[in-house]
């Protein structure tokens, strides 16, 4: 009976524990590099901003590239490492690139 208590509080917490996985950045406020720097990268990119906000503890950059494609692209806060771009297509549909973490 304990080994399948044990089993089924596993199963539960699995869940949540993935869920937290899918969350892109936990770092602390103190650690973050200004929105300033988030700006200079976009223009060293060649993107247009239309709006910095924070999104699931990451900076995100709403705006456009060189080519004037939409695109919402997500920023490490501390490092300002490009974590995913997104773009908008013509026809609503979306297209994501992801750019692999460096694993330390």
């Amino acid at each position: 009976m304990k080994k399948t208590l044990t089993i089924l509080a596993a199963l539960v917490a699995l869940p949540v524990g993935m869920a937290l996985a899918d969350d892109d950045c936990f770092v602390p406020m103190a650690d973050w590099q200004p929105r300033d720097a988030v700006a200079r990268l976009a223009e060293e990119s060649g993107w247009t901003v239309r709006r910095i906000k924070i999104d699931d503890g990451c900076y995100e950059i709403d705006g456009s590239d060189a080519e004037g494609r939409r695109i919402e692209v997500t920023v490490h806060p501390a490092t300002l490492e490009v974590i995913e771009i997104e773009y908008e297509d013509d026809d609503d549909r979306t297209r994501r690139d992801r750019k692999k973490r460096k694993e330390d």
